[in-house]
């Protein structure tokens, strides 16, 4: 009984903080998203990349993230890691080509942060874009919105 009430309570204070951060929206403005829920932001030819709300959310807590070699060269649509979590393995793919810059050192204390802050503290590489055409390929926040609508049968 009391660990479902520390969870209940847990659960409740995840809401409030999500709530509180992104108010109902799980997809940023600035961002682009692939439809294997990834997302990635350009800031010039560097690229941030991690996966998305709607992807940490489907998953459960994540308890290891497996990450490339800086150096590694990345293809858009490939495969570079994968995230485990207490349900599943999953591929991370990459939504641009280009060259591993980066790589978010601290997923290996504290994968969670993958859960908790997919969009800052959770993202899981840094890439030099080889050809920043390759965006055109990928959703705008309100594509990628709706794609999860249709993947969620609420369409």
């Amino acid at each position: 009984m009391a660990s479902r009430a520390l969870w209940a309570s847990r659960a409740a204070s995840y809401l409030r903080i999500s709530v509180f951060h992104r108010g109902f929206s799980t997809v940023l403005k600035d961002l682009k998203y692939s439809d294997s829920h990834e997302w990635v932001k350009v800031d010039g030819n560097s690229a941030t990349i991690g996966i998305t709300d709607h992807a940490q959310d489907h998953l459960g807590d994540v308890v290891y993230v497996e990450l490339p070699e800086v150096g590694a060269s990345v293809t858009q649509g490939d495969s570079f890691g994968a995230v485990e979590s207490v349900k599943a393995t999953s591929d991370v793919n990459s939504p641009v080509s280009g060259k591993v810059v980066e790589v978010n050192e601290e997923l290996n204390n504290s994968p969670i942060l993958v859960n908790s802050s997919p969009y800052e503290k959770g993202w899981i590489i840094k890439v030099e874009v080889k050809d920043t055409e390759e965006l055109n390929n990928l959703m705008d926040p309100e594509g990628y919105t709706k794609f999860c609508d249709k993947e969620d049968g609420n369409h």
